[in-house]
C-alpha cells in the first residue's frame, strides 16, 4: 500500500514533561504467560513442599523468596538489590501473590537460614520437572552431557576456594558439576562443589545417581554419555560399562606417551573430509584391566605465523595437524561416533545462556546454602523458559547424529525482549480484570499462542 509523505512524516514536537503517578502500569505484561504456566504445573505448591520442614515465623516464606528469585532471573535482573526497579510492578506482585515485595535484607536472611535438605528437595524438583517433559516423548535413547562450570567471586563466600580459573586467576570460586539433557537442552541436575576440586571429584557417584534416577522413572531406555578428558579414568569408564551406558570420553594426551607413538607409526588414515581423517584401534593403558575402542582423529590446521609481518603479496601457509583421541564403547561407525562426540558443543551453549541470561555466574550472598538456592533458581528459570517453548511449539527435529535438541529454542534474552518486556495496564471494566497491551499483531499472536499452551500444560 502506497502512502503519502504527509501520512508517514510528522513534525518534531518538544520533549514532554515527565510526571509520575501511582497507576496499575506494568513493564512485564508477558509474565501473564508464566502466571498461567506456573499455576498449571503447581509450581508454588511444589516449592512450598521443598521448604515445608523449616519452621519460620517470617511473613515471606522460603518458597516465596525462591519463586521471587526465579522471576527475578526470568526478567533479566542480576543482583538481589535490583528488585527495587520492579517492586511496584503489579504483574510481578500478581504472579507472586504478594502486595509488597521483600527487601534485600529479608531475602538474604531467608536464604541464609535454609538447610541442605531444602537444597536436596529443590534438586529433586528440578529433576522431576525434566522427567515430566521426557516421559511423554517416548525416546529410545537419552543423551546426557557432564561437565563443570566455574562461578567466580571477588569476595569471600562460604565454601569457595581458589582453584583453576582461566579468566579470573586467583579469584575464589565454586565449581559445580552439571548434567544436561541433549534432547531438551535442559539441566537435569547439578553437584555443588568448592572451586579447588578436580573436575572428576564426586563425578562417579553423581553420574550413577543421575542415570539411576532416570532409569527408575523411564524404565528400559538406552543411555548415552559424553564427557571431556577431565573425566577419563578406569574407574568412571568401568562404571559406565557396568551400567550399560554408551559413552564417548576425550583422552588426555599428556598422561599417555604411548598415544604419540601409536599416531606416529600409523601410515594409513581414513578420510572424513578434506581436512579431517581418523583411524581406530583396540587399546588399553598399562594399569587398566580391559581393552576399549579408541578413535584417533587428526585435523589439518594452519600453523601460526610467528615471524615478523611482511607486506609480501604471496605468503605460503604451512599446515600442520591437531590430534585428539576418543574412547568409546559404541558400536556405530567411526564417523557417527565422531559426530556424536562433537555434539558436546551444545552443552557449552547451555552454559553460555545460563551465565549471560540467567546470571548463573553470580554469587549473591556469603552463605553456601544461599548461593546454592540462587544457582538452582537460575537453573529452574532456564528449564521453565525452555519448557514453555516446548509446550507452544511442535518438535522441529528428529534425532540427529550430534543429538541436537529436538526443538529450535529462542535464547531467553530474545524471548524476554519479544514477549516478557511489554508495557501494559491492569484495569477492571465492569468488574472484569483486564490486561491491556499495545496492539501489535506479531506480539498478540505469539502471546495468545503461548498462553493457550501454558493453560493446556
Amino acid at each position: 500500500m502506497k502512502r503519502s509523505k504527509r501520512q508517514v512524516h510528522r513534525k518534531t514536537h518538544k520533549i514532554p514533561q515527565i510526571q509520575f503517578e501511582e497507576q496499575k502500569l506494568t513493564s512485564f505484561s508477558g509474565l501473564v504467560l508464566f502466571q498461567a504456566f506456573f499455576s498449571q504445573i503447581c509450581l508454588k505448591e511444589r516449592l512450598q513442599s521443598c521448604f515445608a520442614h523449616l519452621r519460620s515465623s517470617s511473613i515471606f516464606q522460603h518458597s516465596v523468596i525462591t519463586l521471587l528469585l526465579i522471576v527475578h532471573l526470568l526478567l533479566g535482573f542480576r543482583r538481589l538489590r535490583d528488585n527495587r526497579y520492579y517492586r511496584d510492578d503489579p504483574m510481578v506482585k500478581r504472579l507472586l501473590g504478594l502486595n509488597i515485595l521483600p527487601d534485600v535484607a529479608t531475602m538474604s536472611r531467608q536464604l541464609a537460614c535454609a538447610d541442605d535438605k531444602s537444597v536436596e528437595k529443590l534438586r529433586n524438583l528440578c529433576r522431576k520437572l525434566c522427567l515430566d517433559r521426557l516421559q511423554p516423548l517416548g525416546l529410545r535413547r537419552l543423551t546426557l552431557d557432564f561437565d563443570g562450570s566455574v562461578q567466580s567471586t571477588m569476595r569471600s563466600a562460604e565454601a569457595t576456594a581458589v582453584g583453576f580459573n582461566k579468566k579470573k586467576k586467583g579469584a575464589r570460586s565454586y565449581y559445580p558439576l552439571f548434567c544436561t539433557i541433549a534432547q531438551t537442552g535442559q539441566v537435569f541436575d547439578l553437584l555443588h562443589r568448592s572451586g579447588n576440586v578436580h573436575d572428576s571429584n564426586g563425578a562417579k557417584a553423581f553420574i550413577s545417581q543421575c542415570i539411576q534416577f532416570i532409569r527408575d522413572r523411564l524404565g528400559n531406555i538406552t543411555f548415552e554419555v559424553r564427557m571431556d578428558a577431565a573425566y577419563f579414568s578406569d574407574e568412571i569408564v568401568s562404571a559406565l560399562n557396568e551400567l550399560g551406558v554408551e559413552f564417548t570420553i576425550s583422552v588426555p594426551f599428556e598422561r599417555f606417551s604411548q598415544l604419540k607413538t601409536i599416531i606416529a607409526e600409523q601410515r594409513y588414515w581414513d578420510h572424513y573430509n578434506q581436512d579431517l581423517s581418523f583411524f581406530e584401534r583396540s587399546w588399553k593403558p598399562k594399569k587398566w584391566n580391559d581393552r576399549y575402542r579408541f578413535l584417533f582423529i587428526r585435523q589439518k590446521v594452519r600453523q601460526q605465523q610467528k615471524d615478523p609481518i611482511q607486506l609480501d603479496l604471496f605468503i605460503p601457509y604451512q599446515c600442520g595437524f591437531d590430534f585428539k583421541v576418543i574412547i568409546t564403547n559404541k558400536r556405530s561407525s567411526s564417523k557417527k561416533v565422531l559426530n556424536f562426540h562433537n555434539g558436546r558443543g551444545e552443552q557449552e551453549g547451555i552454559f553460555a545462556e545460563l551465565k549471560s541470561h540467567c546470571q548463573m555466574d553470580y554469587v549473591p550472598v556469603k552463605t553456601r546454602i544461599g548461593n546454592q538456592i540462587y544457582l538452582l533458581s537460575a537453573v529452574l528459570a532456564h528449564n521453565l523458559a525452555r519448557e514453555l517453548q516446548m509446550l507452544a511449539n511442535l518438535r522441529q527435529r528428529n534425532t540427529t547424529e550430534k543429538r541436537s535438541p529436538l526443538w529450535i529454542f529462542q535464547e531467553l534474552n530474545t524471548f524476554r525482549r519479544n514477549l516478557l518486556q511489554r508495557a501494559g495496564r491492569l484495569t477492571a471494566p465492569h468488574g472484569t480484570l483486564t490486561l491491556t497491551i499495545s496492539a501489535n499483531n506479531q506480539v498478540s499472536q505469539e502471546l495468545i499462542r503461548y498462553l493457550h499452551a501454558a493453560k493446556a500444560a
